[in-house]
């Protein structure tokens, strides 16, 4: 009996993740290299999710209005970017909370009972939250050209100018 997945490659592609086509015009990228038969998302308005805090949601309002201008951030990007917006604003919770409280905390410990016996130094806990937010917010970041290595890539424009504004203009 084969087990499963037997005979079915479970590996990727190879490489790296291909950037969006609006990255990759903005990039100037060869023309035999974008996908112009790509599927177009509607234009329609972009707002935050529902489940956004009220923190990412501000995140949201910095960055979301020059990334739709861009064409970056699409409807069907929405939930993705606010993965970015609520990386950040756990990632600025976890800083803020290390600063008033140190790297290094005194947690209690207890007895078999439950009953408190002393202290402990140890790391504290917002270390693992900043780190993972960290690593959320990087990944996904860069996959909108948020990034200071993405940004180095990009060509075309001076970034002040809306790109729709070309083509009203010639």
């Amino acid at each position: 009996m084969p087990y499963p997945g037997e005979g079915v490659s479970t590996m990727g592609k190879r490489g790296p993740k291909p950037a969006p086509t609006a990255l990759k015009l903005v990039r100037g990228t060869r023309s035999d290299r974008v996908n112009t038969a790509e599927p177009v998302p509607s234009t329609v308005d972009i707002e935050p999710p529902d489940w956004l805090t009220d923190a990412a949601v501000a995140i949201w309002d910095v960055y979301a209005p020059d990334l739709i201008r861009k064409g970056v951030l699409t409807a069907w990007d929405v939930e993705a970017f606010a993965v970015v917006c609520d990386a950040a604003a756990r990632r600025r919770a976890a800083a803020i909370a290390l600063a008033k409280e140190g790297e290094v905390v005194q947690l209690p410990v207890f007895d078999k009972n439950g009953k408190p016996t002393g202290f402990r130094t140890s790391r504290n806990p917002w270390l693992v939250v900043l780190g993972q937010a960290d690593r959320q917010l990087q990944t996904w970041a860069a996959r909108f050209g948020m990034t200071p290595s993405d940004r180095a890539q990009l060509t075309g424009g001076d970034g002040r100018r809306d790109p729709a504004e070309d083509l009203l203009t010639g």
